[in-house]
């Protein structure tokens, strides 16, 4: 039988062709614009005066008492990903009827306030309201920062080949989601020292790239960076090598995985590499300064990994096992979402 004519998407992001096909249609180029909208394009960039403003927006949708370190993170990672320093943030809070309390706004306010005080951002304004019809509350970022011309990174920088560089281990985001949310049904087949190890993740090392950017921007040698959220590093690939109109090649055993990310993923039956992965910084990088920025990592406190390269235009994007090449995975719905 034929699929429908107009069937019923997956939760999680757009597919790639569908978005590509509507921001094409859709958007007009403007002068101002320095990067606009495009896949794997995550933020973006305007011209004011003589300097760049940078601009990402992103909501939280999925529960968790971490709400809103989870929305500046996942914003300010994105900005940090363009070489740009966040400096002010907008929220909306949608909060649901017949729940909230004069408590948990003070949480949300004191929450908010207290990570932007921490990442150097003023929370500057907003819209809070009562939602009819929310199960939980939304939280919806928008956030700006400021980029030097020369600092600039722009998706689709990356090059044939570019090494593939990733810091810190995969799926530290969802690791640690996983362990806090399915805690009790986890449980079951996995140590309490693992879970606590892994939901303690959010904390230690975070989901923060910021300095794994500026240490390496600062360093050389970097043609662009991507922070992996839905869909995992897989998805994460995808974007970086089709902004760029190229292919990649990724070594699987040169991939780092936390064992608290093996041992959850075995446990619920999941795909390591469709799992939420903010936390890690995926790079592409000039062959020759591969070597220093790894040596940079253990500088400033963090591991980076070569696991791939990117190959020519128009390549195939491909997981290489010692059972040969195959093509890397593809993520409907992130792994995450699958099992929440």
């Amino acid at each position: 039988m034929p699929p429908p004519p107009n069937p019923v998407l997956p939760v999680g992001k757009l597919p790639g062709n569908l978005l590509g096909r509507l921001i094409a249609r859709y958007t007009r180029p403007e002068p101002s614009v320095v990067v606009g909208p495009g896949t794997g394009h995550d933020a973006a960039v305007i011209r004011t005066g003589s300097g760049l403003l940078a601009v990402k927006t992103d909501p939280i949708t999925f529960a968790t008492g971490d709400a809103p370190a989870y929305l500046v993170d996942v914003n300010a990672n994105d900005l940090a990903c363009l070489g740009a320093v966040p400096r002010w943030m907008v929220v909306t809070a949608l909060l649901p009827d017949g729940a909230t309390t004069p408590d948990l706004v003070e949480r949300l306010f004191r929450q908010l306030d207290e990570v932007c005080t921490l990442r150097g951002i003023a929370l500057i304004g907003g819209h809070t309201e009562i939602t009819a019809g929310m199960p939980r509350p939304i939280l919806v970022g928008t956030l700006l920062g400021e980029v030097a011309p020369d600092r600039l990174i722009r998706p689709g920088g990356a090059r044939p080949g570019d090494a593939l560089l990733l810091t810190k281990a995969l799926a530290i985001e969802g690791t640690a989601l996983l362990a806090r949310e399915l805690g009790s049904t986890l449980a079951r087949n996995v140590d309490s020292d693992v879970l606590r190890s892994a939901a303690a993740l959010l904390d230690q090392p975070g989901i923060s790239v910021l300095a794994d950017a500026s240490a390496l921007l600062d360093t050389g040698g970097v043609t662009a960076l991507h922070d992996p959220t839905e869909g995992g590093l897989a998805m994460g690939i995808r974007e970086m090598a089709r902004a760029a109109g190229c292919g990649a090649t990724v070594v699987e055993d040169a991939i780092p995985v936390l064992a608290e990310t093996r041992a959850i993923a075995n446990a619920l039956g999941l795909d390591p590499l469709g799992i939420l992965a903010s936390g890690s910084l995926l790079a592409s990088a000039a062959p020759g300064a591969v070597g220093r920025l790894v040596s940079t990592g253990v500088d400033h406190g963090f591991a980076v990994a070569h696991i791939g390269e990117i190959t020519g235009r128009g390549a195939p994007l491909l997981l290489r096992s010692g059972d040969g090449d195959r093509e890397l995975p593809a993520f409907a719905s992130d792994e995450v979402t699958r099992v929440m």
